[in-house]
This record gives structure tokens, C-alpha cells and sequence, in this order.
């Protein structure tokens, strides 16, 4: 009843005349015919909305998807374009690793001389069959990545290279330390209690072929550094050796005596010289010796170098092989002028020809000395 209400109140029934040729005609339009005309205008208006509707949204699509494709085009072009840069710097990459191992195996070569390239294999594995496996996989999966992993393959073998290379070096000189009765794992020792700083550890993520091979140079540089130390230079530019160590006839009061060292005949004045690296420790006079100079070589290792016409080196003083200490004189117990030259271990005099003549292996080339200091021995 309502809705019938509200229809006859919004569409009244509506009455109209007309006049035709003197006749009048009465048109009547009743509620329910305005309503279905007016629903009818209505449905028309809607559908013409509609269609209006479709069509924009159809429009507003059509663009949106052009310019997502757009968008996905310029990304796709951006991708390759920074991949084709990328590949590029590459190429550049590869060269300057690959300038850098050059630098790095001529330095290295520069500083011990030459690796040979048959060396002891049983210290180090052989990766060379696994990392040509390695390019191999990887010029498959990424043909551009090729340069960088045969630079990788090149690092390692020249890793391993340096490593057996090391070993070789510290088993030589471990045979000769032992040779001239001395502990090589006391000489290290020894040295390692000298050591100190701030702690950096290392090892994390680095390939433990090159920690091997970092820990093979430590070894071979304390043994390296161990040998120094080893009295192997001649102390003097010496005519010949006047008398030997052991029992002898004393030259002044005669009867057996020891003598606990090794003379060398030569000029008063000609030069002498530190037979190893170490420390002066003593510059003065002993009973029967003179003039004397002492270095201490660590390890419990003295050098004595006795009847000196004049000392030229001073308590503390660091030498090296080669380095003048004094000059040759008849000073103390003496029948003419001659250097005595004695080592001791643990304050015992040992005998010096085996340290002397000992063919101690060199790991790093020989350097000129600045003085005109004696061959070694």
C-alpha cells in the first residue's frame, strides 16, 4: 500500500484535451502507465551508464597494461645492459688478477730466486686435477667466469708450488742445525718466546691450502733465521790455521794442553769479523786472551774472538755475517799476532771446524755485504 502511495503521489493521474476539426478529445495518463515509461527511461539511462563505464575501464586497461609492458621492457633492456657491463668489467678484472699473480710470482721469485718446478710432492696435496675439473664445470654453467677460475687454479697451484718449495728448504736446514749438534725445534722455540702484539686472527674463509702454505714459510723463515745465527762465516782473511782444537803441545811452556779453539795466522791489523748474526755481549780483556771480543748468537751459542791489536765493536751492538769487530794482534797469552777463535755452547768450547765448514743451505740469495767481509765457510 505504501509503494502504491508513493507512485500516485510522484505520477497522478493526468487528464488532457485536444481539439480536432471542432470535435474535443480527452486524453487520460494514469499512474501506472507515467511509472512504467519512467522505470523504462531509467533502465536506458543505466544501460547507456554502463556501456560508458565499460569502455573506459577497457580504455584505462589497455593503457595500464601498455605501460607495464613498457616498464618491463625497459627493465629487461636495463638487466642486459648492466649484465653486458658487467661481463665487460669482468674481462678487466681477470686482467688485473692475472697482472697481479705475474707481479706476485716475480717478487716472490725475486726475493728466494727460483722455484724449482720438481719438488718433493708428499708435504702438500696436488690440486691441479681438481681445479681443472673446476674451469671445466664453470665454462659450462658461466662461459664468462672462465678467466677468473683459471686465475683461481693458477693461485693455488702456485700456493702448493711455494709450499713444497718451503718445506724443502726448512728439511734442509732443519738436517744442518742438527748437523752442528743443535735442536732445530729448541731454535724455534727459542725464537718464538721473542714474539708478541696485538691479536688479529686470520684463517676464517681462506682457503687452507694457503694457510698451509702460510705456516710452511713460517718454518722455513725461523729456520732460515735459526741458521743465521749458526757461526758459518770465516772470522778472519786468514795465511792458514797455526794450530787446532784439542790437545796440543802448549807453544810457551810446552807439555800437552787444550786448546779450546782454532788460530788463524795473519797480519797485525788486517780486519775481523762476526762469524754469525747476534749480539756483541763482551768487549774487553780475559786472562790469557787479551783483547777479546765476545757475541752471543742465542740458543746458548758464543763466538770468542781473542788477541785483537784493537776492538772496534762496543757491548749491545747487533751484527751480521761479515760484520768487523776488531783487528788481528798478539795481545795476552800470544807468540804472534793471530786471531783465536773459539764457539761455545753452554759456556763448553766446542769445536768450530764443523760449523765453519758445514754447507749450510742459503734460503734467500745471497746479498752484498758493505763491508769486504770474508767468503763463507
Amino acid at each position: 500500500m505504501r509503494i502504491e502511495a508513493r507512485l500516485v503521489r510522484w505520477f497522478p493521474q493526468r487528464e488532457f484535451f485536444m481539439r480536432s476539426e471542432g470535435h474535443v478529445r480527452f486524453l487520460r495518463i494514469s499512474t501506472r502507465l507515467q511509472a512504467g515509461v519512467a522505470a523504462g527511461l531509467g533502465a536506458a539511462v543505466l544501460v547507456w551508464v554502463g556501456v560508458l563505464g565499460w569502455a573506459l575501464i577497457g580504455q584505462l586497461s589497455a593503457g595500464s597494461n601498455a605501460r607495464s609492458l613498457l616498464t618491463r621492457e625497459a627493465a629487461v633492456a636495463s638487466a642486459e645492459t648492466r649484465v653486458t657491463r658487467y661481463r665487460a668489467n669482468l674481462d678487466a678484472v681477470a686482467g688485473d688478477l692475472k697482472r697481479r699473480q705475474d707481479f706476485l710470482e716475480k717478487a716472490v721469485q725475486g726475493v728466494i730466486g727460483p722455484i724449482p718446478d720438481t719438488l718433493p710432492k708428499g708435504t702438500v696435496s696436488d690440486s691441479s686435477g681438481e681445479t681443472a675439473r673446476t674451469v671445466h664445470k664453470i665454462s659450462q654453467a658461466m662461459p664468462e667466469a672462465v678467466p677468473l677460475a683459471r686465475i683461481e687454479a693458477r693461485q693455488i697451484a702456485f700456493a702448493e708450488r711455494l709450499t713444497r718449495f718451503a718445506d724443502d728448504r726448512a728439511r734442509a736446514a732443519s738436517g744442518a742445525i742438527r748437523k752442528v749438534g743443535l735442536n732445530p725445534a729448541t731454535v724455534i722455540a727459542d725464537d718464538a718466546r721473542a714474539q708478541g702484539g696485538p691479536l688479529i686472527r686470520l684463517g676464517v674463509g681462506i682457503d687452507p691450502r694457503f694457510l698451509r702454505m702460510a705456516a710452511s714459510l713460517g718454518q722455513m723463515s725461523a729456520m732460515n733465521a735459526g741458521l743465521a745465527h749458526i757461526p758459518n762465516t770465516m772470522p778472519a782473511s786468514f795465511q792458514y790455521i797455526s794450530s787446532g782444537f784439542g790437545v796440543r803441545t802448549d807453544p810457551i811452556e810446552g807439555g800437552a794442553a787444550f786448546h779450546p779453539g782454532l788460530d788463524f795466522k795473519g797480519p797485525k791489523g788486517a780486519p775481523i769479523y762476526a762469524a754469525a748474526a747476534g749480539t756483541v755481549s763482551f768487549t774487553g780483556q780475559r786472562s790469557g786472551y787479551g783483547n777479546c771480543v765476545e757475541i752471543s748468537h742465542g740458543h746458548g751459542l758464543i763466538t770468542r774472538y781473542a788477541h785483537m791489536s784493537r776492538i772496534t765493536a762496543h757491548p749491545g751492538q747487533p751484527v751480521t755475517p761479515g760484520t768487523p769487530i776488531g783487528l788481528i794482534g798478539s795481545t795476552g797469552r800470544s807468540t804472534g799476532p793471530h786471531l783465536h777463535f773459539e764457539v761455545r755452547l753452554n759456556d763448553r768450547p766446542v769445536n768450530p771446524r764443523p760449523f765453519l765448514e758445514a754447507p749450510l743451505p742459503h734460503v734467500f740469495p745471497e746479498k752484498s755485504r758493505t763491508g769486504k767481509g770474508p767468503d763463507h765457510g
